[in-house]
C-alpha cells in the first residue's frame, strides 16, 4: 500500500516536471545571461512631428483646422517682393522724372529684404570693414573723371544691417574716407536699435540713365549726380557726404513731386510703418550724434530719406 502511494507520488512529480518544462519552452525566459546596455539615440527633426498615437499625416486627409492654419502661414502682403519689382517703366514727365502714380497694394506696407550683394561678414552681431575703395569697386560705381571727389578719397565700407525679415545682413557703401568711421558708428546704432533696412548697395552708372520704375529702395551714399531738380551743382552724394536710408518708406517730397514715384502712400507720416524715419527716432538720433542733419527738417521741401554733413 505504501509502495503504491509512493509510486503515485513519484508519477505526480514527474508529470508536474514535464508540464513545467513544456511551459518553459513556450514563453520568454526571465533572464538570459548578461543584460544588453541601453543606447539613447537623439534625432533632430526639422519637420513638424506627429503627435504620439495619432495617424501619420500622409495617411490622413487634412482637416479644416489644418487647412486654416496652412492659409494663415502664407506670407503677408508686403513681406515678399512682387515679381514685377523694378520692371514696370513709368512714362517720363517734362522734368525728366517718372509719372507719379498711386502706391501699388503690394508696396503700401513694404517690409521685404532683397538679397545681399556682398558676402556676409563673420560673427553674429554688428560688424564692419573699411578700406580705401579698390579699383574694381570704383569701376562699378557712378564715379567718373570730373566728379567733385577723387576716387582715392572714397572708402569702401561693408557693414551688417538688420533686415525687415528680422535677420542679419551685410551691405556696402561708398563714402568720403574722412567720414567712414562716423558712418560705421551710425549704422552700428541702427543695427542695435533693430531699425530695418531693405537693401544696401553701391549705385551703378547704369542706374543713372535707366528708365524710371519708381519703386527703388536702396540705402546708399556716393552718387555722382547733380542736386535734385537742378542741372548744375553737385549733390552732397557726389562728395560721399550724404546717405539716403530706405528711400521708399521715406520719400523726397517737393510739392506734387514724390520720389520714388510710387511711394505716395508714405507721404502721410501719421500712418507709421516699419522703416519710416520719424522725428526724434533712432535714425535721426544716430546721425545727430555725428553732427549730420536730416532732410525731413527742411521747410521748403521734405527729403525724408536724406542725411548730410552740411545740411543740404
Amino acid at each position: 500500500m505504501r509502495l503504491e502511494r509512493a509510486a503515485r507520488g513519484v508519477s505526480l512529480c514527474v508529470a508536474l516536471a514535464v508540464l513545467a518544462l513544456v511551459a518553459g519552452c513556450s514563453s520568454e525566459p526571465t533572464t538570459a545571461g548578461p543584460s544588453t546596455p541601453t543606447v539613447t539615440v537623439t534625432t533632430t527633426v526639422t519637420a513638424t512631428p506627429t503627435t504620439r498615437g495619432s495617424t501619420p499625416p500622409t495617411t490622413r486627409p487634412p482637416s479644416s483646422a489644418a487647412a486654416t492654419a496652412s492659409a494663415t502661414a502664407r506670407p503677408a502682403v508686403g513681406t515678399v517682393p512682387p515679381a514685377w519689382l523694378g520692371t514696370r517703366v513709368l512714362p517720363r514727365t517734362a522734368a525728366g522724372y517718372g509719372e507719379i502714380r498711386p502706391t501699388p497694394r503690394e508696396l503700401r506696407d513694404r517690409r521685404f529684404t532683397l538679397p545681399d550683394t556682398v558676402p556676409m561678414l563673420p560673427g553674429t552681431g554688428f560688424a564692419s570693414r573699411v578700406e580705401i575703395a579698390p579699383a574694381d569697386v570704383i569701376a562699378r560705381s557712378t564715379w567718373v573723371q570730373g566728379c567733385p571727389v577723387a576716387a582715392s578719397d572714397l572708402a569702401w565700407v561693408r557693414l551688417t544691417f538688420w533686415g525687415f525679415d528680422d535677420r542679419r545682413h551685410t551691405g556696402e557703401l561708398l563714402v568720403k574716407a574722412s567720414v567712414a568711421d562716423q558712418i560705421v558708428q551710425v549704422f552700428g546704432d541702427l543695427y542695435r536699435a533693430r531699425f530695418p533696412i531693405e537693401e544696401m548697395r553701391i549705385t551703378t552708372r547704369a542706374e543713372l540713365t535707366a528708365p524710371p520704375t519708381g519703386d527703388g529702395n536702396d540705402t546708399g551714399s556716393f552718387n555722382c549726380r547733380p542736386k535734385a531738380g537742378q542741372k548744375t551743382g553737385f549733390s552732397q552724394h557726389a562728395y560721399g557726404l550724404a546717405v539716403d536710408v530706405d528711400p521708399f518708406q521715406n520719400p523726397y517730397v517737393n510739392g506734387s513731386l514724390v520720389l520714388p514715384e510710387l511711394s505716395s502712400s508714405y507721404v502721410d507720416r501719421s500712418d507709421v510703418r516699419p522703416g519710416m524715419i520719424l522725428p526724434g527716432g533712432p535714425v535721426v538720433r544716430a546721425f545727430a550724434r555725428i553732427g549730420w542733419t536730416w532732410g525731413g527738417d527742411w521747410h521748403s521741401l521734405k527729403d525724408l530719406q536724406h542725411f548730410s554733413q552740411n545740411g543740404t
